[in-house]
């Protein structure tokens, strides 16, 4: 019989390391976090609720906001302006009105006591050689005609800031269909805007250094002066354009309510500053020191 101690000793040599599945390898089942585990009757979420929109226009409360007087705010826009050609840089009007969104808005032309800009140059259509033709061409229009108007505007050619028309003319003005190219610059004569008329000669001489303003996010703006202004002559502007803007606000009252909530002065290249409606106070400089030049 054969000694089995040769065969023992080779299988002795066979360690248990050498057998062992390695740790990499050995599956466990996985334990999925609390957080992860949903019951099939837990109710979802409730949706959120929108939030209401708001129909007006969002207003500060000025009980804490400091205002100026009109001679004061023209100090401190001056300081900004120094340097500056007081012809270049004017003064502007910022008026913030409590209204609804969606609304009726307010649009006039006002020719100022001191007009801020008197180069205005006004194109008038009406039938050549009409009386209403001589009248535009004496009060200052730059351009009178029919369909060498219409050409031109045609072609591209618009060097005017304001365009009237005789009410003769109104039926082949809309027949040239000019609406495309005048209604986005603005220009586009009709009776709503009063730039549909019959006396020319007067609406042109009005137009020569008027000034026009229109509401837009409920705010109005519009140039009430020039660096070289004196408070004497400002003073005017504003009251002649509040008074003006506050008749618009009362033919309105029975279409939309329109309250005026903050008046700003501001100029081209300074901060807007709140007026509190009067003209000086004990501790404003002399009004002679904002007469000169800057």
């Amino acid at each position: 019989m054969a000694n089995p101690r040769p065969f023992l000793a080779p299988l002795s040599r066979i360690g248990a390391s050498s057998i062992a599945i390695p740790r990499a390898e050995i599956i466990r089942p996985s334990i999925l976090p609390y957080q992860t585990l949903r019951c099939a009757s837990q109710k979802s979420a409730a949706p959120k609720k929108k939030k209401k929109t708001r129909n007006t226009f969002l207003q500060y409360d000025l009980k804490h906001a400091e205002q100026f007087a009109l001679v004061d705010a023209m100090q401190y826009i001056r300081a900004f302006e120094v340097g500056r050609n007081p012809a270049s840089s004017k003064y502007e009007m910022h008026v913030r009105l409590r209204t609804l969104k969606n609304g009726p808005v307010i649009r006039n032309r006002l020719r100022l006591p001191h007009p801020v800009k008197t180069d205005v140059r006004i194109c008038v259509i009406a039938p050549p050689g009409s009386k209403a033709a001589e009248e535009a061409r004496a009060a200052g229009a730059v351009l009178v005609g029919e369909d060498e108007v219409f050409n031109q505007i045609k072609e591209g050619i618009v060097e005017f800031e304001r365009c009237i028309c005789h009410i003769d003319s109104l039926a082949k003005l809309n027949k040239a269909g000019l609406g495309r190219v005048l209604g986005p610059k603005g220009l586009m004569p009709s009776t709503k805007t009063g730039t549909v008329v019959n006396n020319v000669g007067v609406t042109v001489r009005n137009m020569v250094g008027a000034s026009e303003y229109r509401e837009r996010m409920g705010v109005i703006r519009m140039a009430v002066g020039q660096l070289a202004f004196t408070p004497e002559e400002m003073q005017k502007n504003v009251k002649a354009f509040m008074d003006t803007l506050k008749k618009d606000i009362a033919q309105m009252q029975d279409r939309i309510s329109k309250e005026i909530h903050e008046v700003v002065l501001s100029s081209t290249n300074s901060p807007g500053f709140t007026l509190n409606g009067e003209f000086k106070n004990a501790n404003s400089i002399p009004v002679k020191e904002l007469s000169g030049p800057l």
